[in-house]
Formats: C-alpha cells, sequence, structure tokens
C-alpha cells in the first residue's frame, strides 16, 4: 500500500536528496512543498494541505538556517523554526499524521568532551540555536513526533561547506580554517536515505515508530579544518589551509566548539548502519563527477 509523505523545504540541501532517496522506496509517495505552495507559518493554510493530503508521515525540513543573520532577525528565525513548526505539529495532531522533524547540534553549549546523547541537558548559545530549541518543543507537542538532530549538513549541490571551500579553493592560493571545533560532517543523502528506511520499516511493521529525539551524522569525528583538508585533496585544488582558531575567526553567532552527537539510540532502535563521514564525502565527490 502506498503511503503519502508530506515534505516541507523541498527545495532545500535534505528536500532535495529525500526526492532522489525516494527513488528506491516505491512504496512512497512524496507530496513536496516548499514557500511557494505551502506558507508554514499560517495556521490555517498548514491545516487546510494537511487535512486535503491526509500523509501518513510528515517530514519538515523547512527551516531559518542563517545562523549569523539569527542575531539580527531573531523574530524570524522563531516564526519559521519553531511557529511553523507548531502549526505542522498540530495539523499532524487532527489528521493522525507522524511527524520527523529535523533539528541541531546548535541546541547543545559544545562544553562535554564526549558524545552528547539525546537526554544531555540543551543549552543554546545563538539566536539560531533557541529558535531550532523552540521548535523542537512544539514538534514534540504532537505525541507522534520523531525530533532528528543533525550537524555539518552538506550535498553536492547548494550552499554548504563543502562547495564553498571548492569556490574559495579554486580563487585563493591559501584559506584559514579552523582546527579547534569538533564534529561530525552529515551527507544529506545518508541522512535522508536514513529518514526513508525507517519510514519503510516502520510501514511494513518490521520496526515499531518509537518517538521521542535522536541523533544522525556519519561516523567519525574531525575539525572544520580536517574536513576542508580532506575537500581539497578530494577537489584536487592547489590550495594550502592553514589551521585557526575560533578566536582568530569571530563570527556574530556562538558555534558549539564540540557538537559531536552520539547515534546508538537510533542505530538500535531503527536497525541503521551509519557510514564514515570519510566515506561519505568521497560519494558525494563521485556523484559530482558523474
Amino acid at each position: 500500500m502506498i503511503k503519502k509523505i508530506l515534505i516541507t523545504g523541498c527545495n532545500g540541501q535534505l528536500g532535495r536528496d529525500l526526492q532522489e532517496a525516494a527513488t528506491r522506496h516505491p512504496a512512497l509517495q512524496l507530496l513536496c512543498t516548499d514557500i511557494h505552495n505551502l506558507n508554514l507559518t499560517g495556521n490555517h493554510e498548514v491545516m487546510a494541505y494537511v487535512r486535503t493530503h491526509h500523509p501518513a508521515f510528515i517530514i519538515n525540513c523547512a527551516a531559518y538556517t542563517a545562523v549569523d543573520k539569527a542575531e539580527e532577525e531573531e523574530d524570524k528565525a522563531f516564526a519559521i523554526n519553531a511557529a511553523a513548526v507548531q502549526n505542522l505539529a498540530e495539523a499532524a495532531g487532527e489528521c493522525q499524521s507522524r511527524l520527523i522533524h529535523i533539528s541541531t547540534d546548535y541546541v547543545f553549549d559544545g562544553t562535554k568532551t564526549t558524545p552528547y546523547t539525546e537526554e544531555d541537558a540543551s543549552n543554546p548559545q545563538s539566536a539560531y540555536g533557541r529558535s531550532k530549541l523552540a521548535g523542537e518543543k512544539a514538534a514534540l507537542s504532537h505525541p507522534q513526533t520523531m525530533v532528528i538532530r543533525t550537524a555539518w549538513l552538506y550535498t553536492c549541490e547548494g550552499n554548504n561547506f563543502v562547495n564553498t571551500m571548492l569556490r574559495l579553493g579554486a580563487e585563493r592560493p591559501t584559506l584559514h580554517v579552523v582546527n579547534d571545533q569538533h564534529g561530525s560532517p552529515t551527507y544529506a543523502a545518508d541522512l535522508a536515505e536514513a529518514i526513508l528506511t525507517i519510514i519503510d520499516r516502520v510501514t511494513q511493521g518490521t520496526k515499531k515508530f518509537v518517538p521521542g529525539v535522536y541523533h544522525y551524522t556519519n561516523e567519525g569525528v574531525c575539525t572544520w579544518f580536517d574536513f576542508a583538508r580532506r575537500i581539497m585533496q578530494l577537489g584536487h585544488c592547489n590550495c594550502t589551509i592553514h589551521p585557526v582558531t575560533t578566536a582568530e575567526y569571530p563570527t556574530k553567532a556562538t558555534r558549539p566548539t564540540y557538537s559531536i552527537l552520539s547515534k546508538e539510540k537510533i542505530k538500535t532502535i531503527y536497525g541503521l548502519v551509519i557510514p564514515s563521514w570519510e566515506d561519505a564525502l568521497l560519494r558525494c565527490f563521485q556523484k559530482k563527477i558523474v
């Protein structure tokens, strides 16, 4: 039986990769929306859309992601990252849809030295992080919700760290990249495949849907400097990367210095095997070449 899946933010990194991944999941029918055909900040509009289409799952990829700009546009960040999520949660509740909401490592303060679990206390240090935490709470107001926190998301196209490094690496002989922020890059294609695999297993009855908060990134740990250096190697860029400290590269928004997320919960409950970030980056470059 075909299951309808509503995707919001379908033109973003994860939204596009969900559409590509769906070609490998024929039992799922995607309803793809973005701001041009569904305004999430309009409660009545969201409710009417969900009532009309009755999706089995809603995957919320829509987000305000301009981390530094959010320091000046906190109201706008909250409107998209929190108020809009509340609209989705209410519509999902009324129509008995399950909600999968994408969140971020920025809900943590980055002061730990061991991987963050889903039970660790949140303490966002930026307007963006505060808006995303508010969005988590809004999403979880619907009892049939999974919140999936991810970090350092990239894909083969679009505006992200990988493509920015490739562009700058082609333009400049040297670059300075922060080497004291630790995390795990996440290939959007892998996250997309994981989400649709979970939905497939739940709808086929091989796994039970377990609401709550989860973490998903690719396996392994690196700094932005390590990540950039590997990007230059795979991209064959003759650009030298120099490490710098966060203090030497100030930004408006405070970034977590440590944002490694434990994936044990999502792996255990849904039986996922998560690739390493090095393997994922290589596959991204192979796809770019093809």
